[in-house]
């Protein structure tokens, strides 16, 4: 019986040992997978790697781009959307909340950014995730005439979650620069003043096909 015991022991180990081999191959060959789909932004983190100075020189450019998360927030209208429903655009992703003194420093040059260049080729999203008084992110940018970003907001601040799930967060605010088929060319944990030639130059690199 203990023979037959020990048997069945080390049949269920190797059984173990097999099942975490072929979890491992999936996990490498996904990631494998993820990075070869942005390949094609590899050519464009190259061009922002040396512009990432100035006052944008605290922006982490990926050299390995890889897919951004489908960020999942209420559009203008408070009707659900998501990143992937701005596919065709370079985006700058930017999450913040009225709680957050450096966020709020930072959105009069995120507004001024996308009046700027935001159009069909480029957009800031801006993205709001206060919890409580949702009043009150609407009209704090009222009150400073921060009228060119869109209202996107998250009041459950899942996408913060996200992100940081992903180990991509650690505090606020958060930027990152999306390119047109969604991959994520670089991430900034930080203000900037992004309506300054730098960050308008790092943001043209972005965009060059």
């Amino acid at each position: 019986m203990r023979s037959r015991t020990k048997i069945t022991a080390a049949i269920g180990a190797l059984a173990l040992v097999a099942v975490a081999g072929v979890a491992a191959f999936y996990s490498v060959a996904g990631n494998a997978g993820n990075s070869a789909s942005c390949s094609a932004a590899r050519a464009k983190a190259a061009r922002m790697a040396p512009l990432a100075r100035g006052e944008v020189a605290a922006v982490q450019v990926n050299a390995t781009p890889m897919p951004t998360p489908d960020l999942a927030f209420n559009g203008p209208d408070g009707t659900p959307t998501t990143l992937s429903a701005f596919k065709g655009r370079t985006l700058l992703v930017n999450l913040w909340a009225t709680w957050c003194p450096p966020c709020l420093k930072e959105m009069p040059a995120l507004d001024a950014l996308q009046s700027t260049l935001g159009g069909k080729d480029f957009a800031v999203v801006a993205i709001n995730i206060d919890t409580r008084n949702l009043d009150k992110p609407k009209a704090w940018l009222a009150e400073r005439k921060i009228t060119a970003l869109p209202y996107y907001a998250d009041p459950q601040a899942k996408v913060f979650q996200e992100l940081r799930a992903a180990r991509k967060v650690e505090g606020m605010p958060v930027s990152l620069i999306v390119d047109t088929e969604g991959c994520e060319l670089a991430i900034l944990q930080g203000p900037a003043d992004w309506a300054s030639a730098d960050a308008k130059a790092l943001i043209g690199a972005a965009q060059q096909r």
